[in-house]
C-alpha cells in the first residue's frame, strides 16, 4: 500500500530500532518485490497491529494479512514522493544501488554510507 507523504505517520519514536527478528533495519535500502520498486526503511513494525483500514489512517487498500508473524516496514518510495507500509515477505536487499530520491529522505537521514543511509543524531533516543 503506497501513501502521499502528507499522510505520514507522526510515532517515529522505535525509528532507532532494530531487532533480532527484522530482517531488515533502519536506513536500509530494499526492493519490494510484489510491486517492483525501490525504497529506504524508515520505521520498523514488529507486528501489524491495525485493522482493516486503519494502516495510517485513510487508507484504500488493506495489507495481505494482519497475522503475518513477521515484521512490517515504513519505507520512502524511489523516485515519488509516497511512501508505503510492506510486509516483509514482500521485501529484499536493493542491489541496483545509489541514492533514493524522495523528498523526505533529508528528514530522516544524515547522510548515505555503503550499507544505507544513516539517522539523524537528533532521531536517536
Amino acid at each position: 500500500m503506497i501513501h502521499s507523504t502528507d499522510q505520514r505517520a507522526t510515532n517515529q519514536a522505535s525509528n532507532d530500532v532494530t531487532s533480532d527478528m527484522a530482517k531488515f533495519s533502519v536506513g536500509q535500502v530494499i526492493h519490494n518485490t510484489l510491486l517492483d520498486y525501490r525504497g529506504v526503511i524508515i520505521d520498523v513494525d514488529q507486528q501489524f497491529r491495525g485493522t482493516h483500514g486503519a494502516a495510517h489512517g485513510s487508507s484504500t487498500s488493506v495489507p495481505e494479512t494482519t497475522s503475518s508473524g513477521g515484521p512490517w516496514y515504513h519505507v520512502l518510495v524511489d523516485g515519488t514522493s509516497d511512501w508505503a507500509y510492506v510486509a516483509e515477505r514482500n521485501l529484499e536487499p536493493d542491489t541496483e544501488g545509489g541514492p533514493i530520491d524522495h523528498p523526505d529522505v533529508i528528514d530522516y537521514f544524515e547522510k548515505i554510507t555503503a550499507s544505507g543511509y544513516s539517522p539523524h543524531r537528533s532521531s536517536v533516543n
